[in-house]
């Protein structure tokens, strides 16, 4: 079986895990019960590392959608004698994770075949008959309308011409499965996804793009505690044929932070950012129990608020030859100041909306470790693997002081706080801004960096500021080889050698709607919509020409910012039309 592409792929979920399906309906990727549990299906990374395949002999993807706002997808297939629709979901009604499949009238006779491989293919999957499952590594139970024929560790289905089919995939095993618990089962996730799209009530510009990234940002949310991972996959490369290929199925705190911050200006009701801060709170209590952090966070934790593991290798061959395939992250024990400032801007966006305060504690510990270690090295927005004095992190770090000022009674904290905020900006005009007047992304270096866009985003400075005009012009001529997407630069790798990265493409579309030239923000926006797939699924990065899709599928990140993009971009528009 060939590797689909990145742009091929769709998502299910249960908020637990997630599975995903390529345009002719194979599950290439499922990690049961949570997202960063071992796999089951992996072909995406190599070949004989599982999956569950549908064969039908001619058959070619016509169209596929998401029904209504929910996660439940459905994929229609073209072949001689007609179209065949399957249906593919997570049970969202029980604790019990199910993955269920219906399949429709086949118009001509078709095979269904499971190759389970365990344990990131590295443990057998003893298929065998129990009651009416068949029990594959002695803890999951496949059930099905039609008879299993079992060859070894692959198990086969063959659905005649004219006949539809189910399947149910559990993780523990169920009383009664039939074609009336599983439409039951359909129509309770569909009344879930819908409960959850009425907690944020957006309407403007691009709706249909943000419905889809509301949807991305909800699946890769972890139902128990509101965790948010930054990618549903690992080892999809940032560069073909490379080394560049990370696991993301962590809770980052940058990208959390950045993602809560959207959801609130999006229209959230804020239950959900919230959790996001408990999350957190638990984590470094959990943390700091063990002795594993001073008082701050690392940059990213587990979905159970611990340390990742460090990086190991898989036997893979890797996603088009791109390999090592690392599993784990040992990027944990970094410092990035970016991460905690960003917390600090998510807190403040919920406290002012939501009218609370809550876990004040927490936040201005966090704004301590920061007025107290701001002017120390970090590796900086995009976890170099040497520190230096990243500016990103030093601007960040301002504003959000700054803004959590703001929220303290006690007026000796407050002005530590901004007492901070003043030696960053002297810092910053000091040591930050290239020879020819540009912010560089390193302190004394003259390199600039897409995160630079941000900044009058922030409210460090002014959009049209002389600083903020020579970044803007030195990316246009270094950083965008089509004048519409944007590379960003890394100090410990050519950057030049991986895709446009998409969500700095946006922050400088974000840019030039505070500049209020919007046509030309929506130029850009234009150029990322070509990045998605059919389904508006966002990767980390693009191919500038092809717009192929690179990295981890699908980047939170990306999504967003998309989202803060249409919000600003709506406030935008309506201004102009006052005037």
């Amino acid at each position: 079986m060939t590797q689909p592409s990145i742009r091929d792929l769709g998502l299910i979920g249960n908020r637990r895990s997630v599975a995903a399906i390529d345009r002719w309906g194979n599950i290439v990727w499922y990690c049961p019960g949570r997202f960063d549990r071992p796999s089951l299906f992996a072909s995406l990374l190599h070949p004989a590392a599982g999956a569950w395949r549908i064969h039908v002999k001619g058959a070619e993807p016509l169209k596929r959608r998401y029904i209504g706002e929910s996660a439940v997808l459905e994929t229609k297939l073209q072949m001689a004698g007609g179209t065949w629709r399957l249906t593919d979901w997570m049970s969202a009604d029980s604790q019990t994770t199910m993955l269920c499949r219906q399949m429709g009238l086949a118009p001509r006779q078709a095979m269904v075949e499971l190759l389970p491989r365990p344990g990131y293919g590295q443990r057998p999957p003893r298929p065998e008959r129990q009651d009416k499952a068949v029990l594959i590594d002695e803890q999951h139970y496949l059930y099905a309308s039609v008879d299993p024929e079992l060859d070894g560790d692959t198990i086969r289905f063959r659905i005649p011409q004219g006949s539809s089919a189910w399947f149910v995939l559990a993780d523990s095993p169920l009383a009664v499965v039939n074609a009336r618990t599983l439409r039951a089962s359909r129509e309770a996730t569909l009344r879930y996804w819908d409960a959850l799209h009425r907690q944020t009530n957006y309407s403007g510009p691009y709706e249909r793009q943000v419905k889809d990234s509301l949807r991305a940002l909800r699946l890769l949310t972890f139902e128990d505690n509101g965790g948010i991972i930054a990618a549903a996959t690992l080892g999809l490369p940032e560069v073909l044929g490379g080394s560049r290929n990370y696991d993301y199925r962590y809770v980052w705190l940058r990208d959390a932070a950045m993602i809560v911050s959207a959801l609130v200006r999006a229209g959230s009701e804020g239950m959900e950012e919230r959790r996001f801060l408990t999350f957190l709170c638990d984590a470094r209590e959990r943390l700091r129990d063990h002795g594993s952090v001073r008082l701050t966070l690392p940059p990213f934790t587990t979905l159970d608020g611990k340390m990742a593991p460090e990086t190991s290798e898989l036997p893979w061959r890797g996603y088009r030859d791109s390999s090592p395939v690392l599993l784990g992250n040992d990027a944990g024990q970094q410092l990035q100041l970016d991460g905690i400032a960003n917390v600090l801007l998510a807190a403040k966006l919920i406290y002012n909306n939501y009218d609370t305060r809550e876990h004040w504690e927490t936040v201005a510990e966090l704004a301590d470790y920061l007025a107290a270690h701001w002017h120390e090295p970090d590796h900086g927005l995009w976890e170099e693997r040497q520190t230096a004095q990243y500016t990103t992190g030093k601007v960040v770090s301002a504003v959000a002081l700054r803004f959590i000022a703001e929220h303290a009674d006690d007026p000796r904290q407050a002005g530590r706080w901004r007492k901070a905020v003043e030696r960053i900006h002297a810092f910053v005009a000091r040591h930050c801004v290239t020879t020819d007047g540009a912010y560089a992304a390193v302190a004394g270096g003259q390199a600039v960096d897409v995160s630079a866009a941000l900044y009058p985003v922030w409210d460090f400075c002014p959009a049209d500021s002389p600083e903020m005009q020579a970044t803007i012009r030195r990316l246009e001529r270094e950083a965008s080889p089509d004048g519409l997407l944007y590379r960003r630069h890394l100090e410990c790798f050519d950057a030049g050698r991986e895709g446009v990265f998409l969500a700095g493409t946006l922050w400088v579309a974000q840019y030039w709607v505070m500049r209020e030239e919007l046509e030309k923000a929506q130029r850009i926006l234009a150029a990322v919509f070509d990045c998605a797939n059919d389904l508006g699924l966002f990767a980390e990065e693009a191919e500038p020409v092809s717009r192929e899709m690179l990295g981890n599928f699908p980047q939170t990140f990306v999504h967003a910012a998309l989202v803060g993009l249409a919000v600003d971009l709506k406030a935008a528009i309506a201004s102009q039309n006052k005037e």
